[in-house]
């Protein structure tokens, strides 16, 4: 495996001028993953997302260490990536501009913001069934930094 770790800020310049006001948020899924992330965000902005594991990019060799090590990918540290959300009209213009720079190459549309009361964060899963992607409880690897 070779680090992911990267500086993004050419890639967050490239993702600014191309969709200028309508990039809302972006966040760095460094502590908790992308799971405590979107967390964060369900309940800081009072709504709720549903996300699609398939659309989540884990590569293959992270998948087969967190099957191994009895980890979920959705609640490890994520270095050099970040969480955007977005206008639904610039989605599509964003993840092209983000396609043609080296760090933002695997760049996916990964879910949606939608109304919630109870500020859930679900995902549409493999099999077709819905699970609740819950805030990490504690820590699941010790921190190395």
């Amino acid at each position: 495996m070779r680090s992911d770790s990267a500086p993004l800020h050419t890639l967050v310049s490239v993702m600014l001028d191309a969709a200028q006001t309508d990039v809302y948020c972006l966040r760095d899924p460094t502590r908790g993953g992308l799971a405590a992330v979107l967390n964060e965000l369900a309940q800081q902005s009072g709504v709720g997302m549903l996300i699609d594991e398939n659309c989540i990019p884990v590569k293959n060799d992270v998948k087969a260490a967190c099957e191994i090590l009895g980890l979920d990918p959705l609640y490890i540290a994520n270095e050099g990536k970040l969480v955007c959300i977005c206008s639904a009209a610039a989605a599509q213009p964003l993840l092209t501009a983000m396609r043609q720079h080296p760090l933002g190459k695997e760049a996916m549309q990964i879910g949606t913001v939608q109304g919630d009361a109870q500020r859930f964060v679900q995902m549409k899963t493999a099999f077709g069934g819905r699970r609740i992607i819950d805030w990490p409880v504690g820590e699941q690897l010790p921190r190395i930094c």
